[in-house]
């Protein structure tokens, strides 16, 4: 089950067809969908759970807490909406766009895929990609 929750004013466009998205995603990955729950906030929200549980005093579009075990996808995914609205005018695309690669990109995450390493982050920059091709 996937669930959308906000904090803020933010209201997700076509969250069925999100929802379709991330399910399709993840059995693309051969895993399977758990409990993953989003939750849309602002700068302030996600920057005190940055400090607060993960000691990182930075602004950040994504924070996960991933629960997944044995190939089920389980978690919790913040997403500053101030953020991604900061990158996608820094990044000259859509918020839509810069919205939709956040979202598959905590679910990558899950999916196994790193983003530490420079090589690393080209991976799950090509696995974004891929998934945004065909997304709703």
């Amino acid at each position: 089950m996937i669930e959308f929750n906000t904090t803020n004013n933010f209201n997700l466009d076509n969250p069925i067809n999100i929802t379709a998205w991330i399910e399709k995603v993840i059995s693309n990955e051969n895993r399977v969908l758990g409990e993953v729950n989003y939750i849309f906030c602002n700068d302030k929200y996600l920057h005190k759970i940055n400090v607060d549980f993960l000691n990182h005093d930075t602004y950040t579009d994504i924070i996960s807490f991933d629960y997944t075990s044995g190939g089920v996808i389980n978690g919790d995914i913040y997403i500053s909406t101030e953020r991604v609205k900061e990158n996608a005018a820094s990044f000259d695309v859509s918020f839509k766009d810069e919205l939709d690669r956040v979202i598959i990109h905590g679910i990558l995450h899950y999916c196994g895929y790193k983003d530490k390493s420079s090589k690393e982050a080209i991976l799950m920059r090509k696995m974004e990609d891929k998934y945004l091709a065909i997304r709703h």
